[in-house]
């Protein structure tokens, strides 16, 4: 009854003492029993940056998300956009000097694409008059080719077709019936992307006179929000952006020119009609159309001519193909050279280049934009004069071959030192070089005449000991 009963401390009892040790005094030493508090087992917790590091990694997914699913919802309004600068930056010559003489930049840019308006509208009205009319023409004379036609195959290949089997053939095949259902079935489709394109167009007339009427203001819109350091910078490289531009338009000019006049004078001699308007689609089309403009310029004259003469519309092709080859590797890197001020491979290179990236658009924009790239960042490239080396030149200097004349001509110097040698030693001792030589010559001689003539008595005196 009397005993008094100690009991161990429990952990808030030994918290409390801990907590209630005066400060300064040491922590009573850890008993080796006693297990080391355990910071991985399920009461362990998370630290504090792990959730807000988490949450932001999730939502920098979901921006880059975002920002890549906006960006291929606009690519098309993005192109647009980038065409309608280029096309404002063609136009800023015509505005600009419109606006010198006193007109208002909204109406100077209005009469200059009321202009271009007009001259395509008319243009693409006579074209199209011109090949209804053709069209016709090349229906009602069907038969009469079909009969040209059946005539040939008859008299090369000693068949019998006649031309009323041949239209029911025609007429009933299965292609031309599948042909003529998925026809129906497109015509919704072409007149979606016909609506599409005209949206286009409107899309990119607008933006392209935004740009050009309210090029001042966009100008100073964009310098605001730069140091005047890089407002220099900037004015600039849209200076130089307008005068690369025109430049490039003033080159695709002389091209559509050069082309025209070209097919104007192969269609004139195959006598096909229509040449002028014909040589005028082909030079603009061809030019101004990347891509398929060439195709799409070629067919239109071959159309024609195959109603004049089937045999010419081979003609129009044979020199279609062999122009655009004469185009494209000679004369549009030497336009482009002297107008756009680059050379010639950077020219074709930035083209391929252009369209890889961005298909049509990109290789009608490519040389402009890469001739401005190339004279902005020109100004920071730091340049040397040139040493006159003619390697420079592309002269190479020639190094002698070792050959047999070199050999002989080495053999005949070191014999000729070898005699000035013997001159030089001879003059020295007072003897000379030819005399001594003759000298050692006849000794010589002596002395091979002596020898034989001890051998001619040696053999005599044997010859009669023997005899003896």
């Amino acid at each position: 009854m009397g005993e008094t009963c100690t009991v161990a401390p429990t952990d808030e009892s030994g918290r409390t003492a801990r907590q209630a040790s005066p400060p300064g005094t040491p922590p009573p030493p850890r008993s080796p029993e006693t297990p080391a508090p355990d910071t991985t087992g399920p009461t362990a917790r998370m630290p504090r940056w792990l959730p807000r590091a988490m949450v932001l990694a999730l939502g920098l997914v979901a921006a880059f998300q975002f920002g890549s699913w906006a960006f291929h919802q606009l690519t098309g309004l993005l192109l647009d956009v980038l065409i309608a600068f280029f096309l404002a930056l063609a136009i800023e010559p015509a505005v600009s000097r419109m606006a010198a003489l006193g007109m208002r930049r909204g109406l100077a840019t209005f009469l200059v694409f009321l202009t271009l308006v007009v001259a395509s509208a008319g243009f693409v009205t006579l074209l199209g008059s011109m090949l209804a009319g053709q069209i016709i023409t090349m229906i009602e004379g069907f038969p009469e080719y079909l009969d040209s036609v059946i005539n040939w195959v008859n008299a090369t290949f000693h068949t019998e077709l006649r031309r009323v089997d041949v239209q029911e053939e025609l007429l009933h095949s299965e292609w031309l019936r599948s042909y003529a259902q998925n026809s129906a079935a497109g015509v919704l489709d072409v007149s979606a992307q016909v609506l599409g394109g005209l949206f286009r167009l409107l899309t990119i007339t607008l933006f392209s006179f935004y740009f050009a009427a309210d090029g001042p203001r966009l100008r100073r819109a964009v310098c605001s929000v730069l140091p005047p350091a890089r407002q220099s910078e900037v004015l600039r490289a849209w200076e130089i952006a307008v005068d690369k531009t025109g430049g490039y338009l003033y080159s695709r000019s002389l091209m559509a020119l050069v082309s025209g006049v070209a097919h104007y004078v192969l269609l004139e001699f195959l006598d096909v009609p229509y040449a002028p308007a014909l040589a005028v689609w082909v030079g603009l089309v061809s030019q101004f159309i990347p891509t398929i403009g060439t195709y799409l310029a070629g067919a239109l004259p071959m159309l024609i001519a195959f109603t004049v003469d089937p045999w010419y519309a081979v003609w129009v092709l044979v020199f279609v193909v062999i122009y655009q080859q004469f185009e494209n590797y000679v004369l549009q890197p030497k336009l482009t050279a002297k107008t756009v001020d680059i050379h010639p491979a950077v020219a074709f290179g930035s083209v391929v280049a252009g369209t890889a990236l961005l298909g049509a658009v990109g290789a009608l924009i490519a040389i402009p934009a890469v001739a401005t790239l190339q004279a902005f960042l020109g100004a920071y490239v730091k340049r040397y004069d040139v040493a006159d080396d003619p390697r420079v030149h592309g002269h190479r200097r020639r190094v002698p071959a070792r050959g047999l004349l070199t050999r002989v001509q080495g053999l005949l110097e070191h014999a000729r030192q070898l005699w000035g040698e013997r001159s030089t030693r001879a003059a020295e001792t007072g003897a000379d070089p030819s005399g001594s030589t003759a000298a050692a010559g006849e000794e010589t001689t002596g002395k091979g005449a002596a020898g034989r003539g001890d051998a001619g008595e040696e053999a005599a005196g044997k010859r009669a000991g023997q005899q003896g």
